[in-house]
């Protein structure tokens, strides 16, 4: 417990006195009254300094000495039920509450004992219980406005968890094994869009310091192709030190990582690498390689003097979600979620407090945006629910707003506290930490089916490999995914400069246009129609960049469209042709040439002609946007130039496959010429 909560629990114990102080007693024995006064100063007396805890159970003895003596002395009953459940023994509290108000049911005129006796029953899970404390409290006239208010909503809790336990959801969680869960605590999961990386906090022994008896760290453990999570290794000493790192959350492709680290209470930071701005603090690093760079304090507004934590970052990596400490609202116990995008200069904006429909004057913290972008899970002590922190989930609508929380139910949530989730990118596995029986000690990793109802949009993903085309060497590029209906790009990625190795996530129900592009290359395009059913939770594609000075390779416009028999350009083509006049503004002593291509159906004069003119309508968009005509020249091939030939398409099995044949040879290009 810390200092601040003592001095809260010692005020409130001056309160107390003052209160009992005024009063004539139950009790007609004058020896009970003064063990009941020695038990009112005793925490106040013997204050435990070095672990900041007044000394309840010394007052518990006297207590317990003058209900011997009298067990109708209510009060006696009454202060025991309060120092009972500030050292959390909320079992033999509620039995001292029960004893007050069954020796004297109008003890209070204010029903106050009411009151914490519900509280108490719904952190328990004794909801029917708690329900009836409940309506005998609201029953009082003269009782606590605000006390009427908070009564109101655990009530709601109250009705809400009777009814969810009568219509359980089918929860089955499975121990993710011995690879990743040891005999010491493991929490906090975060995994790759692909699946087969999770990174999570274990609680260790401290072996370097005299003060702090166990530190967290970071361990990554693999997916193996049967399916197994493998022995979790430690991350490198230049993340992981002899102090705290916690909450931690992986960019799509596992090769950024944003994290929580704190200064110790005597005010001394890190090092030179984790100099913090207050309290703890969010901080950034990054995988080149096989090496992980220093982590930095993540640049930009949003760290503060308050505590930063838990971080989320979305799929494009673009924008992080993260709870902040609530200073001075009033409130013992208050986390807010916040969100910050980053900005094109590196930097992170200034953090703006989601709004109140998710936000409450309690706790809401363990955030999660899922790789589609729009839903949301997250741990709040203020919705209605279970008891404790429960699990809920928002989705945010075509205009930025967020739904209304939906609590993920029983068993999901129970009266105990549930937070850390983590949903897969497909939607339908989600983890958990949990201490349940049959684990391998303290928190264990758990996963389990997540009700369809409950899940995101499902999201796939492509991973490949980006290598020079004529050194067949690997490189880096920049990926930008853009939805193709708004024109705005929603995902942006990076493949690894070493290793050429990328991971890009493709949440469904979009049609998206993909650029790829690297300093000295051509840039490549790609489309996605992810309306389409693919049965596929994952695509493989190496994409090959051509160096603008040393290739005559054709450049296919994959996302270049016309409709059937017609040049019209149509207005979704204009995302991939302002990219070419971004890259041929980039490269001014570049010259093209733009190619039109027909499948082999049709007469040959009519795809020429259709070919010339598609050619043209590229050539002609290009000149409106100032790119001058001696660097362009176009040219209609028809069917003469087939990517995929007939007799191929013609062996091929399926009708589908040899449309998409015939689709893959109608198409717009260029070429670099010299």
């Amino acid at each position: 417990m810390s200092l601040k909560n003592s001095f809260f629990f010692l005020i409130c114990i001056c309160v107390l006195s003052s209160c009992y102080s005024q009063m004539a007693y139950s009790t007609k024995k004058k020896s009970c009254i003064k063990l009941f006064e020695k038990a009112l100063k005793a925490p106040r007396e013997s204050v435990d300094i070095e672990r900041g805890l007044p000394n309840f159970k010394h007052g518990l003895s006297f207590l317990q000495k003058a209900l011997k003596k009298d067990d109708r002395f209510w009060e006696a009953h009454l202060l025991s039920a309060e120092y009972e459940e500030y050292l959390s023994n909320y079992d033999n509290a509620i039995i001292h509450y029960q004893a007050a108000i069954k020796i004297d049911p109008n003890h209070t005129k204010t029903g106050n004992t009411y009151y914490q006796l519900s509280k108490l029953l719904l952190k328990k899970g004794r909801y029917k219980e708690s329900l009836k404390s409940l309506n005998q409290f609201l029953s009082f006239r003269n009782s606590n406005p605000d006390y009427r208010r908070e009564a109101i909503r655990l009530k709601d809790c109250a009705l809400f968890s009777i009814e969810s336990i009568k219509n359980p959801h089918d929860f089955n969680p499975i121990n993710v094994g011995p690879g990743v869960n040891t005999r010491y605590p493991e929490y906090f999961p975060t995994i790759t869009v692909d699946g087969k990386t999770m990174l999570f906090t274990r609680l260790l022994p401290n072996e370097y310091a005299n003060r702090f008896k166990k530190q967290e760290d970071f361990f990554i453990s693999n997916l193996s192709t049967q399916e197994v999570w493998q022995k979790a290794f430690p991350m490198p000493r230049n993340i992981n030190t002899i102090r705290n790192e916690g909450a931690p959350t992986l960019s799509a492709d596992g090769r950024s990582l944003v994290f929580v680290a704190c200064p110790d209470e005597s005010g001394q930071n890190y090092g030179a690498n984790r100099r913090g701005r207050g309290s703890c603090d969010l901080f950034y690093t990054k995988k080149i390689g096989n090496k992980w760079l220093n982590p930095i304090n993540i640049p930009g507004a949003i760290n503060s003097a308050s505590w930063e934590t838990q971080p989320s970052l979305s799929a494009d990596g673009k924008t992080l979600y993260f709870v902040r400490e609530i200073r001075g609202s009033g409130a013992k116990d208050n986390s807010d979620i916040f969100v910050s995008h980053l900005r094109e200069d590196g930097n992170w904006d200034t953090p703006k407090r989601l709004p109140e429909i998710i936000n409450t004057p309690y706790a809401e913290e363990s955030v999660l945006i899922h790789p589609d972008g729009k839903t949301l899970y997250f741990a709040s002590k203020g919705h209605v629910g279970l008891g404790g922190t429960d699990l809920f989930v928002s989705r945010m609508d075509q205009n930025g707003n967020w739904s209304k929380p939906k609590n993920l139910g029983y068993p999901i949530n129970t009266f105990y506290n549930e937070n850390s989730l983590m949903v897969s990118a497909e939607g339908e596995i989600a983890f958990f930490a949990s201490n349940r029986h049959g684990g391998y000690g303290g928190l264990d990793i758990y996963h389990f089916i997540l009700p369809e109802h409950l899940r995101p949009i499902k999201t796939l993903y492509f991973e490949g490999i980006v290598y020079d085309s004529k050194t067949k060497l690997p490189i880096g590029g920049k990926f930008e995914l853009i939805d193709l209906q708004s024109g705005k790009t929603v995902i942006t990625s990076y493949a690894d400069k070493k290793t050429g190795e990328f991971v890009v996530s493709l949440p469904l129900n979009k049609k998206y246009a993909l650029k790829v592009n690297e300093k000295g290359y051509a840039y490549y395009s790609e489309n996605f129609n992810m309306t389409i059913e693919h049965g596929l939770d994952r695509m493989h594609m190496d994409i090959p960049l051509d160096p603008i000075n040393n290739s005559d390779n054709e450049i296919v416009l994959k996302n270049v469209f016309f409709d059937l028999s017609k040049s019209n350009l149509r207005t979704e083509s204009y995302i991939e042709l302002d990219n070419l006049v971004v890259f041929l503004n980039e490269n001014p002593t570049i010259k093209i040439q733009i190619g039109g291509h027909t499948d082999s159906r049709g007469n040959k004069e009519n795809n020429i002609r259709l070919s010339t003119d598609r050619a043209k309508a590229v050539y002609d968009y290009l000149l409106a946007k100032k790119i001058n005509a001696d660097r362009m020249k176009f040219k209609g091939y028809g069917s003469e130039i087939p990517i995929i030939d007939d007799k191929t398409i013609s062996l091929l099995p399926l009708k589908r496959e040899k449309e998409d044949a015939h689709q893959t040879n109608r198409r717009t290009s260029y070429r670099i010429i010299k």
